[in-house]
């Protein structure tokens, strides 16, 4: 197993903050808008440089993405800025209506998703916003795992044409990825190869994908290890020759069974490879107040969870 190393624990929200900032000193068509979570989303040093290309549009999200998909039509790139359950449940409507079906040019940037926002609670805890992003018509979907990647990807998706759903997180995690990588859209990362479990992870379960591995190699199972930070559109040329030579798929994720990556991937193979699978994830449940770690725990989303989710996949051969 490939060894994977990090200095710093650093949270995904603050390398979206990172990466718009940049982008601002680079492409003077991206504007951002945000719902008053300045701070949260790490936006303030964009609105501290850009103040003429920032809009504080308070709490009315609907609203926001009026005007971004307005903004389009003038040639601008908009990054909306709120928490993931505002990006998504609460204006599911004007993001169908304005910004999917004609296919406007809006960044959808939703931070605080999944269990690890914690102690807010199951009303903030939104776990069915990848899902509900993917379903739609022209809707890009990207997790990453990472500070370093999150900072990549906002770059990226500015120079891509169409909506995108970019999700990231509160809590810090391991930062281990290249700070100088080139993130590219719906191209899958080989983390490490093996040959007795195919293990794709997305977000905050890549990290744990990873102590799974080192956890399988103890035990003489070799995993190959595979970071899914695009779920629409899937990698799926990369995840039909991993499963190919492994004969067995885990699927790790912070979201609901229903509609998420596992889900992407049960499609994927049952069209061209029937192959046993185990999903990790959220089993129709909402979430609760706790910690990240606590919720990660009682919600069957933790490192041992993926090890023995390989053991039993692995048997089903």
């Amino acid at each position: 197993m490939k060894e994977f190393k990090y200095t710093e624990k650093k949270d995904t929200r603050s390398g979206f903050g990172a990466g718009l900032l940049e982008l601002g000193r680079t492409n003077e068509n991206v504007v951002a808008l945000c719902a008053d979570l300045t701070g949260s989303l790490k936006m303030d040093a964009f609105e501290k440089e850009f103040p003429e290309r920032f809009f504080q549009v308070g709490i009315a999200e609907a609203n926001m993405m009026g005007l971004a998909a307005g903004m389009t039509i003038g040639g601008k790139i908009p990054f909306t800025g709120t928490f993931a359950n505002f990006s998504t449940g609460r204006v599911y409507d004007q993001i169908r209506q304005s910004i999917a079906y004609s296919g406007k040019n809006v960044k959808i940037c939703a931070s605080h998703a999944g269990l690890t926002l914690g102690e807010d609670g199951a009303t903030h805890q939104i776990l069915e916003d990848v899902g509900m992003m993917k379903m739609l018509p022209h809707m890009t979907v990207i997790n990453p795992c990472d500070f370093n990647q999150t900072k990549a990807a906002t770059i990226a998706i500015a120079e891509h044409e169409g909506p995108v759903y970019l999700r990231f997180g509160r809590p810090a995690v391991p930062n281990f990825t290249p700070a100088d990588q080139k993130f590219e859209i719906g191209k899958a990362v080989m983390l490490n190869e093996g040959t007795d479990v195919t293990i794709l992870a997305t977000g905050h379960l890549v990290w744990k994908a990873i102590e799974a591995g080192h956890k399988l190699a103890e035990k003489g199972i070799n995993a190959e290890i595979i970071n899914i930070h695009t779920i629409k559109p899937l990698d799926d040329e990369a995840i039909l020759a991993s499963v190919g030579k492994t004969k067995c798929v885990v699927t790790a994720e912070e979201h609901q069974l229903n509609g998420g990556l596992g889900d992407s991937v049960a499609q994927l193979l049952g069209r061209n490879l029937p192959t046993p699978l185990e999903m990790i994830g959220v089993n129709d449940s909402f979430g609760e107040s706790g910690t990240p770690d606590q919720l990660m725990e009682k919600y069957g989303l933790s490192t041992d969870n993926i090890v023995a989710a390989a053991e039993r996949v692995i048997s089903r051969k």
